[in-house]
């Protein structure tokens, strides 16, 4: 790819359902390691910035929670998907040009075709990881069942057919965060230092 700045040393591919705390454990671990060893690429906020750009729209609206949003939503699905159909790495090349991390934390991917095409391009650095959590503890956060939105591919497409490397459990009762990531840290500890390493 000839705008990816650097390859990187690990990729850690993180899914899971509404409100089950994907963006809470990717930052929690990117606050662990730092910003100049890793970086979260969201695979969203490229599919938004393009769909905003060939619509003439507002982005700042479209990444927005309001009504801006909602009027779009199944045209920029509709028009997602068109583009998956003809180039299914598509929102995964936007979203990783640029990165020079030594550890990527995809913190959304929605479908098979986003995990593949990170184990297509860097086979031997991504590993999967799956974020659990019970309906109960996802209402508590603020998620409802929306027919059309969590019975679709975005949201189910990664449910069956995957072996995740890492399952980690959000809940309340499961044991802490801390302790079911200490072997993912040290997983991109190691990666960064023999990053480092290769560099120098």
């Amino acid at each position: 790819m000839e705008d990816r700045v650097s390859e990187p040393s690990l990729v850690l591919v993180f899914s899971g359902k509404r409100k089950s705390g994907k963006d809470y454990v990717t930052e929690l671990i990117q606050q662990r390691l730092g910003p100049d060893v890793c970086c979260i690429l969201r695979l969203s906020g490229p599919l938004k910035e393009q769909y905003a750009q060939e619509h003439g729209l507002d982005l700042d609206q479209l990444m927005g929670p309001g009504p801006y949003k909602e009027q779009y939503r199944a045209d920029m699905i509709r028009w997602g998907e068109s583009r998956r159909r003809q180039d299914p790495g598509f929102f995964c090349h936007l979203a990783s040009r640029g990165a020079c991390q030594p550890v990527w934390l995809v913190s959304d991917a929605r479908r098979l075709s986003d995990l593949q095409w990170f184990q297509a391009e860097f086979p031997q650095q991504t590993q999967s990881v799956r974020v659990q959590s019970s309906e109960k503890t996802r209402s508590q956060r603020g998620w409802s069942f929306t027919a059309g939105v969590d019975d679709a591919e975005s949201e189910c497409g990664l449910d069956n057919g995957v072996e995740f490397d890492w399952i980690v459990i959000n809940e309340a009762d499961a044991p802490s965060l801390d302790e079911q990531l200490r072997p993912i840290l040290q997983l991109a500890e190691e990666a960064a230092s023999t990053s480092s390493v290769n560099q120098s």
